[in-house]
């Protein structure tokens, strides 16, 4: 997206923008991790990442609140599964303290956030 290109809405959401910055921290942590790891918890971390970001903009662009609300409920339970799969790979050392502290952070940021963005679709 460039700048001042925001065409569609929920490109001028902000939790959709940190979802995406917690999708590329994701990404970079995950690719350090060593080969056994890549087919398994690798690929469903990622996925679960890139699931927050995706049902945000899902969501954005349904007809009504209540399949909007749907969208939002689902990419908050992405969230969820991210923290529960990055706490796991702390608990193995697959990263450090301070970096599992920086994702459960944007994590508990962005699952507030779509608690907010769901009240408001309710006065929609």
């Amino acid at each position: 997206m460039g700048k001042g290109l925001a065409v569609f809405r929920f490109e001028r959401l902000q939790v959709w923008r940190k979802a995406i910055d917690l999708y590329d921290s994701t990404d970079r942590t995950v690719q350090e991790f060593p080969e056994e790891f890549r087919f398994s918890l690798t690929d469903q971390i990622r996925r679960a990442a890139l699931s927050v970001s995706s049902n945000i903009a899902e969501g954005s662009g349904r007809e009504t609140a209540r399949e909007a609300r749907h969208f939002y409920t689902m990419a908050k339970a992405s969230v969820f599964e991210l923290v529960s799969l990055i706490t796991i790979c702390q608990r193995r050392h697959l990263i450090s303290e301070d970096r599992f502290r920086e994702m459960y952070t944007s994590a508990e940021e962005i699952s507030k956030m779509l608690t907010g963005l769901k009240r408001s679709s309710q006065d929609s």
